[in-house]
């Protein structure tokens, strides 16, 4: 089997993915802009080959180094990042090869908010109402309908980055002057805590695993107000949002891929669907998916890519947390207080990535208990400030 692996140094904690297929016998072939030297030996030793180009974003590098792959090795059974980031240009090598998975042409539905919305509406899945504003006139007609406050967001995005929230016409005008020249959706500000549905389906569009996440604050709060996050792993998934979201799973037709749901759940108990991502959850939470289950993720998607089998069991015995802190903030108790009060609960710990630092802070800590109200004092001990 040949798996072409896009930019498989990033995030760093990834390179596992590629090491799993390699165990299970796969040409595990590299396409990356990274030097082959500043990849980590981790990732070099599972790498059958490794094809350099100097600009990701020129089509025509990745169309050659996948025909000399094919040339190389045959037919191509699997392109794949698995980071939102390439999500078009894996459809689009896809379809130029005749590869397996999501093409081009599947990307509006699972990329662009307002295509989401609509396959939601269309599945009877509550939504916060909303719409494309290309115009000041468009956005005020909205407004008029829905009321101040509202989110403006980039149609084709990632995370909450160029996100706005308005709340008077002075606002709206200063939106409409900063904004990027991109297309930008808005709608109704809904007051509610973040959750998400989240796992992987086998290729009968099955979920053998699933779970759920709860955040403290949400992402567009945290990165326009340069504030810290901690998010954990449930231990029970309620049924209406293990039902909604198997409705969606339906509705995308998911394919053996990671699926990340994010939903409010609102003061009454409501959920409303926020977006979808046929991708792993961000950072670091699959490590935290593991962690809290006592399987491997990476090795389990491996098992489905190949064999299309999930070998593990689970029974979720542990909530995981991620707390983040960033450098900026000043903290009531230092690391070496953290690590002294709370080690015992404390499985990984390390610096993030700047491009994930606005959102999930400078330095990551997961912790694990079984019970959610340990991880609750925890988090708010690791967060408490001078």
């Amino acid at each position: 089997m040949n798996i072409v692996f896009l930019s498989p140094h990033f995030p760093p904690n990834y390179y596992q993915f590629c090491a799993h297929l390699r165990q299970q016998g796969v040409n595990v072939l590299g396409l990356a802009d990274e030097p082959y030297p500043a990849l980590s030996h981790e990732l070099q030793h599972v790498l059958t080959e490794y094809y350099w180009v100097n600009n990701m974003n020129d089509y025509s590098q990745l169309l050659r180094a996948c025909g000399y792959f094919t040339h190389k090795y045959g037919k191509i059974d699997r392109i794949d990042s698995l980071n939102e980031h390439w999500l078009e240009t894996e459809g689009r090598l896809r379809a130029d090869f005749n590869v397996w998975g999501p093409k081009n042409a599947d990307m509006d539905k699972i990329k662009r908010k307002s295509e989401m919305k609509e396959v939601f509406i269309s599945a009877g899945i509550e939504v916060a109402r909303g719409q494309l504003v290309p115009t000041m006139a468009a956005a005020q007609a909205f407004i008029k309908k829905v009321g101040y406050p509202v989110v403006a967001k980039p149609d084709l995005g990632v995370g909450a980055a160029s996100t706005y929230k308005i709340t008077t016409a002075a606002e709206l005008k200063s939106f409409f002057e900063e904004k990027p020249r991109v297309d930008y959706i808005m709608e109704e500000f809904v007051q509610g805590k973040i959750c998400t549905f989240d796992g992987l389906t086998n290729r009968q569009g099955e979920p053998v695993f699933f779970g759920s996440l709860e955040y403290s604050s949400g992402v567009m709060e945290v990165v326009n107000n340069d504030d810290h996050i901690y998010y954990h792993t449930l231990r029970q998934i309620p049924a209406d949002l293990e039902a909604m979201g198997r409705q969606i799973l339906k509705a995308f037709a998911t394919q053996e891929r990671f699926f990340h749901f994010e939903f409010f759940r609102l003061p009454n108990n409501r959920l409303v669907a926020l977006e979808v991502n046929m991708r792993p959850p961000g950072g670091l939470t699959i490590d935290m998916f593991n962690y809290a289950n006592e399987f491997n993720l990476y090795e389990e998607w491996a098992n489905i890519v190949v064999h299309n089998e999930f070998k593990a069991t689970y029974s979720r015995p542990y909530h995981c947390c991620h707390v983040g802190r960033k450098y900026s903030k000043n903290y009531l108790y230092t690391h070496e207080e953290v690590l002294e009060k709370y080690g015992q609960h404390f499985v990984h710990q390390q610096p993030m990535s700047p491009l994930f630092a606005r959102a999930m802070g400078d330095y990551a800590y997961l912790v694990r208990a079984p019970e959610l109200a340990q991880i609750l004092e925890i988090a708010h001990f690791i967060h408490a400030e001078a």
